[in-house]
């Protein structure tokens, strides 16, 4: 479907997303500055057979992958801590998050996206990848599905300093810490990061099930 309402703009890609018991009967584009906003006015078939109108505004950023640095033999995660202006508005007081290693795909297949992010970000080289889930992170108004990884990591693997690119505004701090501060910074409220939290709890499972 076409963005109907996109006059003298570059038009993103249109949504092509079918399904009988949906049908979408407009699509207008509200916003193409950093990424995209759309407002989609549909139909949607009830359980009960009955056909509803409603609107709902979408933001498209793109999909995504995350990855949790992990040493099983020391049992301590690498993290990054940088300010994030939507938290800062929200309530965090510094605007500064805790997190696992994260960035958009822009056209890249997740592994790669991801080898590149880490290496950027953190300064460690991944040797091995693994790839434990997928997930859309906020459904109800953003599209991203995001990939998650997690790798193990020596000190053998750190090849640069990290810190992210200056040129997109990225000032990086690199943490490593021992997983279970980590998990106990998940109930002090310290890690407030919904991906990060994920892989934590993920990499506790598995130690816990004795799967590694």
């Amino acid at each position: 479907m076409l963005d109907t309402h996109a006059q003298g703009r570059p038009q993103p890609a249109s949504i092509h997303a079918q399904a009988d018991h949906v049908r979408l009967l407009d699509v207008q584009l509200l916003s193409n500055n950093w990424y995209v906003l759309r407002k989609v006015t549909l139909e949607l078939r009830r359980r009960d057979g009955q056909w509803q109108r409603m609107s709902r505004e979408a933001y498209d950023r793109g999909n995504g992958a995350t990855l949790l640095l992990y040493n099983p033999r020391r049992s301590t995660v690498v993290l990054t801590r940088q300010f994030r202006l939507p938290a800062f508005i929200n309530g965090c007081a510094d605007g500064f998050l805790l997190e696992a290693c994260a960035g958009l795909l822009d056209g890249e297949d997740p592994q790669t996206c991801i080898r590149r992010e880490v290496e950027e970000e953190t300064g460690y080289r991944i040797r091995a990848p693994r790839k434990v889930f997928e997930a859309y992170m906020s459904p109800g108004s953003v599209t991203e599905k995001l990939h998650f990884f997690v790798a193990d990591y020596e000190a053998a693997d750190l090849v640069q300093a990290g810190g992210g690119l200056a040129s997109e505004g990225e000032d990086i701090e690199v943490i490593e810490m021992p997983l279970s501060e980590a998990l106990a910074g998940i109930r002090a409220g310290t890690i407030e990061d919904g991906k990060t939290i994920m892989l934590l709890q993920h990499v506790a499972l598995e130690a816990l099930q004795g799967m590694r």
